[in-house]
């Protein structure tokens, strides 16, 4: 037989033979790399992190040398290994192009475990990304079902905004695809697409609209789903989609009268999940509709009245029902119903449904006040609640349900929580507290009787805001002064010193008022001369007293010289002490009020005589519903009251600024020196003539001039034992006592005021009150009201100034930094002007809203002229 008969060929080389011959025996006996499961159990097998990462370098390199031979039968197993690998923290980027190797082979197994990896090892900012959109779109034109869910699945979590215009319309084929596996898959593709590119979504409107028609669950929650990405996206989308809401109003009535259904049962409840996603779609649609909401009324109303609630599934379908008829414009009842299930909720013995309802109740309280009443004793017994989160929102619903008509069961309540709270609770509660009753008080006695309880109860922890409002209170209510410094009287007899703030207000009222105490004939508290200068020496001489607090009983003492009849030896004794003490404030006290008695003696009496009624300078706009977020008036009592001030920003003080205060002072133009102090409002400096036009370059200029000032930043609002007073009695002015000035400006009498608008952009309104002083025709007093209408607090809140040349402006600090939603903080600005003439103000306002920084500026110029002429 003829070899070539048989393809035979006697020149082919027979040593390139014998080489095929023995490669092919060389890779039949080539031990097989180790399997995954080997892998997982030798690492697990490692003792230390040292041995996990010999391992893992060890398995790097084989697979590294693997990778290197282009026809490799174990590529598949070394990527699952990779991808394990990639899972536990070490990097396996050397991977990618064997996962593109992968994608284009023919089998569906090495498709599987290929795009597995390109969905975990690619991203958008890697080169090899961009090689795969062609196998993309070869295998979503694939016959087989799940090759082409494959490519919807990676296309989805590695698609680029190129991928996705070069591919949306393979998707928006796939969508209307007869295979409801591919659909669903397509419909979850369409979705990721939308989410990175919302202009493509008008590609997919035709076909996601015929998807509410589809009977597959599994489709359907796919289409519902894309469409609620889409109307929350798209305004046109939003009013596009409003003619389906009948479609799903009917599907989720089948879902609820469907009864069991073992296919998408979840603990006797039909499709749980399909009733969220398209109770959420409806809250979306109804939204500010009063049709759309109409429409769903009676479904919602359905769903609210049959779900199960001894599930957990069942509770979650109420809880996105609840929140659907709070959103939309559903009738009274519904709502009454809604807020019964929360208050349901709040009897649940799960902490989270618990929390849920508490969170949910305080966003509903403001739409219908008196549903939610309904349960104040079930939230009100949440405030005993074990867990910190729980009895946090509970206390600002508390909060939020005081009216007129509750409020003495309500602050009843309060108080006993504030006597037992965490300490992290009793600064805001008190100044809640003191907030509400401010606000709802019945009698001033009632009013007067809860502060001294917040006072008691919340200790060193009571702000700065209750304490000014409790003197403001004792001062103007006449008729309540002897029965308040009697309870005071009581108060300060006992060892005080962890409640340091109902010292200083005990000690500001027995110094204003001692008489009364003493001589009053319906005083029921017996006690001398000697007994009240005995408590007074314990305070004043006591260590565990704050150093404001000994600031406040020193200038008590210095005010009972005048109401006693036979101590003033005594208290002169008590009072030159300090005079060599080494604290500064305590010192600076002790000289100055030693000079009373003797300098300045023929003017002691007048100067430290009884003060008039405070009242509040600005007049209190009515308080907005507090949720409890409240963040009141950081400005110390110790600053607003000492020797004759005024609540509200009448006092007259010299201020140390801090570091914040000197920048601002540069950026404003000014040196270091005396630029550096803000000067008390009544000493007022002639405007220089050197640094005003570093302001009227920062403001925007104006035709003349403007005079410049800053604002000091505020004391803290923490413990009072903590607070650091500022220098108020430092120094004379033409040889007369600070506090001699202050004392004689409360008693001017104001002019009636005139309101204006300032500024009113992004939710920031701010309105001045001008008043003309009649004792001073020359100066006026500007109160400044910022109130925040937006949904989100304003913090670190700054307002600035600046008035021509021939205007002297002086601007005391102001109640805070921080303006809640809803709320205000007030300022004062007092404007001298000699030349009768109009007034123009430049204006520059920042803040920071949701952590973004905000800053705007304005010229006001509509100041009435009956105010300066």
């Amino acid at each position: 037989m003829n070899p070539s008969d048989h393809g035979f060929n006697p020149s082919f080389n027979m040593a390139a033979i014998k080489q095929v011959i023995f490669d092919a025996v060389e890779r039949v006996q080539m031990p097989s790399p180790v399997r995954l499961r080997d892998l997982i159990r030798q690492i697990r097998a490692a003792r230390t992190a040292a041995e996990e990462r010999a391992v893992i370098n060890k398995e790097c390199a084989t697979i590294r040398s693997t990778f290197r031979e282009e026809d490799s039968v174990w590529r598949c197993r070394n990527i699952a290994k990779l991808l394990y690998i990639h899972m536990l923290g070490y990097p396996a980027h050397f991977g990618q192009l064997e996962c593109l190797k992968l994608i284009a082979s023919p089998r569906f197994t090495d498709k599987r475990i290929g795009y597995l990896g390109a969905m975990l090892l690619l991203d958008e900012r890697q080169d090899v990304h961009l090689l795969i959109t062609n196998c993309l779109k070869n295998d979503l034109n694939s016959s087989t079902q799940f090759v082409v869910g494959l490519a919807l699945c990676t296309l989805g979590a590695i698609a680029s905004p190129e991928m996705s215009r070069d591919l949306a319309s393979e998707v928006e084929r796939l969508m209307k695809s007869p295979n409801g596996y591919v659909r669903k898959k397509a419909a979850l593709c369409a979705f990721r697409i939308v989410l990175k590119v919302p202009e493509l979504m008008e590609i997919f409107l035709p076909a996601t609209r015929s998807l509410l028609s589809e009977k597959n669950h599994g489709v359907l929650i796919t289409g519902v789903t894309l469409i609620t990405e889409m109307c929350e996206n798209s305004v046109d989308t939003l009013q596009h989609f409003k003619k389906i809401v009948p479609n799903l109003v009917r599907i989720l009535k089948n879902l609820i009268l469907a009864g069991y259904s073992p296919e998408h049962d979840v603990s006797g409840v039909s499709d749980p999940f399909l009733q969220v996603k398209i109770l959420r779609l409806l809250r979306i649609l109804g939204k500010n509709d009063a049709e759309a909401s109409e429409a769903m009324n009676d479904i919602l109303a359905q769903v609210a009245t049959n779900t199960e609630t001894s599930k957990n599934v069942g509770n979650t379908i109420l809880y996105e029902t609840v929140l659907s008829i709070m959103d939309i414009k559903s009738e009274s009842g519904l709502r009454v119903l809604a807020v019964n299930i929360l208050g349901r909720f709040l009897l649940n013995n799960d902490k989270n449904i618990r929390y849920v309802a508490l969170n949910t109740l305080l966003k509903t309280v403001y739409v219908d006040t008196s549903a939610v009443q309904r349960h104040r004793a079930t939230i009100l017994e949440c405030l005993k609640d074990p867990d910190v989160s729980i009895r946090r929102r509970a206390l600002e619903l508390s909060l939020a349900l005081v009216n007129g008509n509750n409020v003495r069961t309500m602050m009843k309540e309060l108080l006993i929580f504030l006597e037992k709270a965490d300490p992290e609770f009793k600064a805001q509660c008190s100044s809640n507290i003191m907030l509400s009753a401010e606000r709802y008080s019945p009698n001033k006695r009632w009013h007067l009787d809860t502060l001294f309880r917040v006072l008691i109860a919340a200790g060193n922890y009571v702000r700065d805001d209750v304490v000014s409002s409790t003197i403001q209170l004792i001062s103007e209510t006449t008729s309540q002064q002897a029965y308040m410094v009697q309870q005071l009287w009581t108060a300060l007899e006992h060892d005080t010193a962890d409640r340091q703030p109902l010292i200083q207000v005990a000690t500001w009222c027995v110094g204003e008022y001692g008489d009364l105490l003493l001589y009053s004939p319906d005083s029921t508290v017996k006690v001398t001369e000697t007994d009240v200068i005995e408590v007074y020496q314990r305070l004043l001489w006591s260590p565990q007293n704050a150093v404001i607090t000994k600031q406040y009983a020193l200038t008590s003492l210095t005010k009972l010289s005048t109401r006693f009849q036979s101590e003033t030896n005594k208290i002169r004794e008590l009072i030159e002490a300090f005079g060599s003490h080494v604290n500064m404030e305590l010192q600076q006290r002790g000289v100055e009020y030693t000079q009373l008695f003797g300098k300045y003696n023929h003017l002691r009496s007048g100067l430290l005589e009884r003060m008039p009624p405070m009242e509040s300078s600005v007049k209190s706009p009515a308080q907005p519903e507090t949720n409890g977020d409240i963040c009141p008036g950081d400005s110390s009592p110790e600053d607003n009251l000492l020797m004759g001030g005024v609540v509200g920003g009448g006092t007259t003080q010299s201020v140390e600024p801090t570091q914040d205060s000197n920048a601002l002072l540069v950026l404003l133009g000014g040196d270091s020196g005396d630029n550096d102090v803000i000067k008390p409002p009544v000493e007022i400096t002639k405007p220089s003539t050197t640094d005003n036009q570093d302001l009227l370059d920062l403001l925007g200029g104006l035709d003349s001039g403007m005079e410049k000032n800053s604002i000091p930043q505020p004391i803290s609002n923490s413990v009072p034992v903590q607070n650091n007073n500022n220098n108020i009695l430092l120094s004379t002015y033409n040889g007369t006592p600070n506090y001699l000035i202050d004392d004689l400006s409360s008693n001017i009498t104001p002019s009636k005021p005139i309101e204006m608008t300032a500024f009113n952009k992004n939710g920031l309104r701010i309105s001045f009150e001008v008043e003309r002083l009649a004792d001073s025709p020359t100066t006026t007093v500007v109160n400044v009201i910022a109130n925040n209408d937006s949904p989100t607090p304003f913090t670190e809140f700054l307002f600035q100034a600046a008035v021509p040349r021939t205007f002297q402006l002086q601007m005391l600090p102001p109640s805070g930094t921080v303006i809640p939603a809803g709320g205000y903080i007030t300022q004062v600005l007092r404007v001298m002007n000699p030349n009768q003439t109009n007034l123009r103000m430049r204006i520059r306002i920042s803040y920071n809203c949701g952590g973004s920084p905000v800053q705007d500026q304005a010229e006001v110029n509509n100041f009435p002229v009956e105010t300066w002429q």
